[in-house]
């Protein structure tokens, strides 16, 4: 069995004869080649040869929404900072924060596995062994749990020896810790191997930051993508929500898809309507006291680095109130963007969910406005900027249920809407001096394309949408 031990901020792992352990690559930032539209970019993380680098975008997103289009995204470029939700409360994720406590990990984990290296049969390996998932059935699912902990699964063939000891090194730490509280049973049903492995990192390291630079570098992700919690904490966080008649709603799932405890498939689509439309989100914890209360956390630092300097903001498609808006409240973030004259692109949903009934293109714009503006919260720290300061760019997807009001995206200040008709006027609306001044019309001759999936509705097409993307910020 491996052995943690912790020496004045290295990690070692003592493992059967270590001299016979070569670390060569375990830690390295591998080469990636971008191509932009018709030009190709061969980059190295910190060389200085390439004379061009490809765009740089940072982007709001939730756990899943995004994910199907990650791929594609990696032709363009790696130079992503994914900005990612911690008060995600399902799935393996709410059995971690019940018994563990600390920060959920699951969209961490989740779009970590996307970025990860798929050029070897060993990298394909790990992403398999970190991407499985334990059967439903509890029993099956602690048999599977013990074979893979004691290095006898089948999912570790193909794994070499470091990263063996690298990653049981861990899932043992994460197992430990279940054991030294004993009265909290720990169900195993449904559980990611990704998630133990990640808030066994968390909890030895007491640092989710830390976690995720060990999850990036054993998953081999490129060392210019950044996969940033968009608050670096070790406390557990609760998502809540204030609807227009009062009512308060605790907890993401209960939020965007209740499932009463059950372990069932996540169906956002068809989950019943709200009592009345979300008003504002914002955060829980009992931290320091025994009553769930709100909270003002503050931003993981390195997001405002990085909207600060990228050249292109975007705001994913997905649950708009549970996994975008919770990312954009937060005191500074909503300050940065709307100083910032770069291409700020919302991702419009192809369906409607539970969280937005009903919901207009504007709708979605006011949401986030609203969200970055912090509108309806602490009156001491309201904005008040217009919507067309933090979005000025819209992609709708072909054949999309959600209806695009020109006239009110118009009004709102939105100077760019690439939509479902192969050509239509649009007003190009720019801002100066908090004014909106009407300078031109223009006619938009771009499509984006959609696929219908059977589960989730109308969505993007990956490579369209990427394409759209690319020639945005080239």
């Amino acid at each position: 069995m491996a052995e943690i031990c912790f020496f004045g901020g290295l990690v070692h792992y003592k493992a059967p004869s270590p001299s016979s352990l070569h670390y060569p690559s375990l830690f390295r930032c591998k080469p990636h080649h971008y191509s932009l539209m018709s030009a190709s970019v061969s980059a190295e993380c910190h060389s200085s040869s390439s004379t061009v680098d490809p765009p740089s975008l940072l982007v709001f997103s939730g756990g899943t929404g995004f994910n199907g289009v990650v791929e594609e995204l990696k032709k363009i470029t790696t130079r992503v900072a994914h900005v990612l939700p911690v008060s995600d409360d399902g799935g393996s994720t709410a059995e971690i924060v019940r018994v563990l406590g600390g920060p959920a990990v699951g969209d961490i984990r989740s779009r970590c596995l996307r970025l990860s290296d798929e050029s070897t049969s060993e990298a394909l390996a790990v992403r398999r062994l970190l991407g499985h998932r334990l059967p439903i059935d509890a029993h099956n699912a602690k048999k599977d749990w013990y074979d893979i902990v004691e290095g006898n699964h089948s999912l570790w063939d193909g794994v070499s020896r470091p990263y063996r000891e690298t990653i049981r090194a861990f899932l043992i730490y994460f197992q430990n810790e279940i054991l030294r509280r004993p009265n909290d049973s720990f169900c195993f049903a449904n559980g990611s191997i990704g998630n133990f492995f990640f808030a066994g990192a968390r909890i030895f390291f007491q640092s989710l930051d830390a976690a995720i630079f060990l999850f990036s570098r054993v998953s081999e992700i490129p060392c210019d993508s950044l996969v940033l919690p968009v608050i670096s904490t070790n406390d557990r966080l609760t998502l809540g929500c204030e609807l227009q008649d009062g009512t308060i709603i605790r907890g993401q799932n209960e939020i965007s898809h209740p499932t009463n405890g059950t372990i069932q498939t996540v169906d956002k689509k068809h989950s019943s309507t709200l009592p009345s439309k979300i008003k504002r989100v914002f955060y829980m914890s009992s931290e320091g006291n025994n009553l769930l209360h709100e909270v003002f956390p503050p931003v993981n630092p390195t997001v405002l680095d990085q909207l600060r300097s990228v050249d292109c903001i975007v705001y994913a498609m997905g649950s708009l109130f549970t996994s975008i808006c919770p990312s954009l409240v937060l005191l500074g973030v909503g300050e940065i963007i709307s100083s910032r004259s770069c291409r700020k692109v919302l991702l419009l949903n192809g369906s409607q969910d539970r969280e937005t009934s009903g919901f207009t293109a504007s709708c979605f714009v006011t949401a986030i406005a609203d969200a970055l503006n912090r509108t309806h919260g602490d009156p001491n720290i309201r904005l008040k900027n217009p919507p067309g300061y933090y979005i000025n760019t819209l992609l709708v997807p072909k054949d999309g249920d959600i209806a695009v009001d020109f006239k009110k995206l118009s009004e709102q200040g939105i100077s760019d809407v690439v939509s479902i008709s192969p050509t239509f006027t649009c007003f190009h609306v720019y801002v100066r001096n908090k004014h909106l001044l009407v300078l031109s019309f223009c006619l938009l001759q771009r499509v984006v394309e959609s696929v219908r999936d059977p589960k989730h509705g109308v969505l993007f097409n990956p490579s369209s949408l990427i394409n759209t993307l690319a020639s945005l910020v080239e």
